[in-house]
């Protein structure tokens, strides 16, 4: 393979699959997959999703939210809290033709979207954050605060459009049973949400939920509208260790060229170091540690038993698992060699690069741009 190394390569045939693999399963469900496109941040991969069937995006920056509505794509939801100095440049977005949704969590949040649309007459469509697990962010479901920040919304003029929650526990999870119990649980609390606003009066017509192991482990949604996942698209290590893929399903790996051996130590150095693979150790806390990846052959066969052992900010070594010298890496890898190496997290080693090499399944490559900033 032709290419300049490190580079960030997508394998079409798998993401295809990938792909496949979730719109289906939801469709099943009877709900909307709105794909969150913070793993790709590219216009190519997301098209893929929304001629697989989905409904809309989300995303996590406003610059996402701007670069892909230049692109074609105008049903966004942004899920991430918003921050009063943003709201201008949503508004800005939103004059422009954009279907952009924001997210409040707080009253002091409510307050200040109020405040802003009524300096513009303007009504903003609201979604409100849940915490249904204890993960990150989000209003509890029975909390009193809830049904504040709603009537907040509604009694300044704004829409709410509905709640949201994302159980980002399920990557600390790595059983069927366990993936299962989280994901009724988030669709639960998310939906019980949504009734006591209904039932004190508040329209909430959207209830939105997932994370990729909680939506690939779900099995009754009622009661739920749309679910977000993002992940699925590449997957990666840590998703492969939580156990909703294995590692010959990541659609994601860094072209990497050996340049060097230590043999006593049983050593390949290659040319992807952290700055290629992120610092990224997400698998350092699940029951495969891979370093900084694994270790695939140039056309994406894992190689078993090596891993990316340590990195420096342009060289990674690689070794054997079992911490064994091998002295015959030379021959086994002589410099020059490619191999494709795997990451922990596709989102943190793809913000590495500003374009894709798509790997077609005759062999082709094609540049995807990629965008990056906030």
């Amino acid at each position: 393979m032709d290419i300049e190394t490190p580079a960030a390569l997508i394998d079409e045939a798998r993401m295809a699959a990938n792909i496949d693999r979730m719109q289906k399963h939801l469709s099943g469900l009877g709900v909307r997959l709105r794909p969150h496109v913070k793993t790709s941040k590219c216009i190519e991969v997301a098209r893929r999703q929304q001629e697989a069937g989905a409904k809309g995006i989300t995303v996590s920056t406003l610059k996402e939210a701007e670069q892909f509505f230049a692109a074609g794509f105008a049903d966004i939801l942004y899920a991430v809290c918003m921050a009063p100095e943003k709201l201008d440049r949503a508004l800005a977005l939103i004059r422009r033709g954009c279907g952009l949704t924001i997210l409040v969590d707080s009253v002091t949040a409510a307050q200040a979207v109020v405040a802003k649309g009524r300096e513009a007459a303007h009504a903003f469509e609201v979604m409100i954050e849940i915490d249904s697990d204890g993960h990150r962010s989000g209003v509890q479901p029975e909390a009193a605060e809830l049904i504040e920040i709603g009537r907040v919304l509604r009694e300044g003029g704004q829409h709410l459009k509905g709640v949201l929650t994302h159980a980002g526990s399920s990557y600390d999870f790595d059983t069927e049973e366990a993936l299962q119990k989280l994901a009724e649980q988030e669709r639960a609390l998310c939906v019980r949400a949504a009734e006591r606003l209904r039932a004190a009066g508040m329209a909430c017509p959207e209830v939105s939920v997932g994370s990729t192991p909680t939506a690939l482990a779900a099995r009754n949604l009622a009661g739920v509208t749309e679910v977000r996942a993002g992940v699925y698209v590449f997957f990666d290590l840590v998703m492969s260790n939580v156990g909703v893929c294995t590692p010959q399903q990541v659609a994601l790996s860094v072209l990497a060229t050996v340049i060097g051996h230590q043999p006593e130590k049983g050593w390949v150095i290659v040319d992807a170091g952290w700055m290629a693979m992120s610092r990224d150790r997400g698998t350092q806390r699940q029951k495969i540690d891979y370093g900084y990846g694994a270790v695939c052959d140039a056309s994406g066969g894992v190689i078993d038993g090596l891993f990316v052992s340590g990195a420096n900010q342009e060289h990674g070594i690689i070794s054997r698992r079992d911490g064994a010298a091998d002295p015959g890496v030379v021959q086994r890898f002589p410099i020059g060699t490619k191999l494709r190496l795997l990451p922990n997290h596709a989102c943190a080693t793809g913000a590495q690069y500003p374009f894709y090499l798509a790997v077609s399944p005759d062999g082709d490559a094609a540049p995807w741009q990629r965008f990056q900033g906030w």
